[in-house]
């Protein structure tokens, strides 16, 4: 049996990612699951919740420059990707409590994470996100 990981920031996580645009057509279940970074975790106060912010990992290249920052292909295999060139979002993201109901195992492997990002790399990511989402209500809520 998995074992459900801690949420840190930098670990690239199994999820049904829902994009923004899905959302906003009233779908709520995402159509594919793909790998999602979590870029924020955070104990909610009042109950002790863990409230977690992922951003998507995709093959489709950015339309806007600064909307995605590139995974380069020693970082996909250190994670166990294919060798497709993808990007992270930095656009949008989901928050939902964790683990959740979307949280997924990865293919063919009985975990639910790939690992974690290089620490440098990650801050770029966080960074970029951050410098778009200064107050984060962009994202769209899982719960």
């Amino acid at each position: 049996m998995a074992t459900i990981p801690t949420p840190e920031a930098g670990l690239v996580i199994a999820y049904s990612y829902l994009w923004r645009r899905e959302h906003q057509a009233g779908q709520d279940e995402g159509l594919k699951d793909r790998p999602s970074v979590i870029v924020l975790a955070v104990e909610r106060l009042e109950d002790g919740a863990t409230i977690v912010t992922v951003l998507p990992i995709t093959h489709t290249a950015p339309l806007k420059p600064g909307a995605a920052v590139e995974l380069l292909a020693p970082v996909k295999r250190h994670l166990g990707l294919d060798d497709q060139r993808s990007w992270v979002v930095v656009e949008e993201g989901n928050e939902f409590i964790w683990p959740g109901y979307d949280l997924r195992k990865v293919p063919r492997k009985n975990r639910y994470d790939y690992g974690f990002l290089p620490p440098r790399l990650f801050d770029q990511i966080r960074n970029a996100f951050l410098a778009l989402h200064p107050t984060g209500r962009t994202l769209t809520p899982r719960d």
